[in-house]
């Protein structure tokens, strides 16, 4: 079984302050993909680099933006992949959005989904990631390859999937361009697969801070997704959300797969 976490952590730093390390530690995942890292290799110590499990030091790969303090994201792996690689579109890989990491059985993409912003600022640039994301995809499994594509998706793809849908329409993350753009990835010929085994309502995975008691209360959206190639989902065992692991405005979320 190969244990898949995923966590928008605000910050490694911060969220190292908050127990990170820690809670990877007695977690122990085969691998844990980052995002919203807001750091760079060089402006980390060791410990950041090459954190400890049980049976030695987690390998650790990254995608930093230009910008200091922003965007981010990073794959920690007890098993080294095949390559790791970026996304391959120099306005995406410039803030840090996307690792690819091909482990032989699957490839994973770490993603980092833009914001769309007030007004729908960045839609245009969000949708570009969105069908950028997309095509990778599709070229994978036109070669016969599963695909594993986790991170922040900033989409609350359909109403169970905040609180509050009605409230929020037109706002960023409910857009229905961006819901819209989730249809036609799913019709593509991937899977939800928190969503394809846990059809309830009331699972989310981000509470804003700008309201109080918004997580105590779990008002919330579902952001945070492992999306997977339909022929890859019979070995989809299990798929999770963490909402007890504290440490970012995010939670962890994972998916087990039996290879």
């Amino acid at each position: 079984m190969i244990r898949l976490f995923s966590w928008n952590v605000n910050g490694i730093r911060a969220c190292a302050g908050k127990g990170l390390f820690d809670w990877l530690a007695a977690e122990s995942p085969d691998v844990l993909c980052l995002q919203e890292t807001k750091a760079s290799p060089e402006q980390l110590t060791p410990g950041f680099i090459a954190p400890a499990h049980s049976g030695g030091a987690y390998h650790s790969y990254w995608a930093s933006a230009k910008k200091k303090g922003y965007s981010g994201v990073a794959i920690y792996s007890k098993a080294e992949p095949r390559s790791v690689s970026y996304l391959g579109e120099g306005g995406y890989d410039d803030e840090g959005r996307a690792l690819v990491a091909d482990f032989g059985s699957f490839v994973l993409v770490s993603a980092y989904f833009p914001n769309s912003q007030d007004g729908g600022a960045r839609l245009a640039y969000k949708l570009g990631f969105c069908d950028s994301v997309l095509a990778l995809c599709d070229r994978l499994v036109a070669k016969k390859r599963h695909v594993v594509v986790c991170g922040d998706w900033n989409i609350a793809h359909t109403p169970i999937d905040l609180a509050n849908p009605k409230a929020n329409e037109g706002n960023p993350g409910y857009l229905p361009e961006e819901r819209a753009w989730m249809d036609k990835y799913l019709a593509a010929g991937y899977v939800d697969g928190f969503r394809r085994l846990h059809p309830e309502p009331g699972r989310y995975t981000w509470w804003t801070v700008r309201v109080k008691g918004a997580r105590e209360r779990n008002v919330g959206w579902r952001l945070d997704y492992h999306c997977v190639d339909e022929g890859l989902m019979p070995a989809v065992k299990d798929a999770a959300i963490h909402p007890a692991v504290l440490g970012s405005d995010h939670c962890p979320v994972s998916m087990d797969l039996d290879l």
